[in-house]
């Protein structure tokens, strides 16, 4: 099984779910000496999750279990043609520390100026509530500027999920 640490939309199990399969959360992640930024420039020309390096911040998430081929269907997702290339980051569970698989935005595709659309900040929102983060980071979340998806069959179909009811898995 291979670790992954979910920082962003994949935070959300439904979410993830719908990509890969069903997958079992190992618990909630803390990836120290990072940020959260929304800069990665989508294909659709939103803004996406990143993790940048940053001495005093940390970045949240959960993390999953996947199998080889769950993990070849989220390298598909979130791969080298959408602006993204896998790392190996130390982060710590329940207070153990552990290497986990997650993913980095190419620099070719940061673009500060990038805004997420609002079912994609819905979703990661999402993601940190039902992994009970603490409700300072859920604050931030829920701070960021984002802006409706112009295209309304995308948008429809990406909050058809939302109708999933998500459980805590803390």
């Amino acid at each position: 099984m291979i670790l992954y640490f979910a920082y962003g939309s994949n935070l959300w199990q439904p979410r993830i779910s719908c990509r890969v399969g069903a997958v079992r959360a190992v618990g909630v992640a803390q990836l120290d000496g990072h940020a959260l930024a929304w800069h990665k420039r989508s294909k659709d020309g939103s803004g996406k999750c990143d993790i940048v390096e940053d001495a005093s911040s940390v970045v949240l998430g959960v993390i999953y279990e996947l199998s080889d081929q769950k993990m070849t269907l989220l390298d598909e997702a979130e791969g080298v043609d959408n602006g993204y290339r896998r790392i190996t980051v130390a982060v710590r569970v329940h207070g153990a520390s552990m290497s986990a698989t997650t993913y980095r935005a190419d620099r070719g595709h940061v673009d500060p100026g990038a805004v997420p659309y609002d079912w994609y900040k819905d979703h990661v929102l999402l993601g940190a509530r039902e992994h009970g983060l603490p409700n300072h980071y859920v604050k931030r979340i829920e701070a960021v500027h984002a802006i409706p998806d112009p295209d309304a069959e995308r948008a429809d179909r990406e909050r058809s999920i939302h109708a999933a009811r998500p459980r805590r898995t803390e």
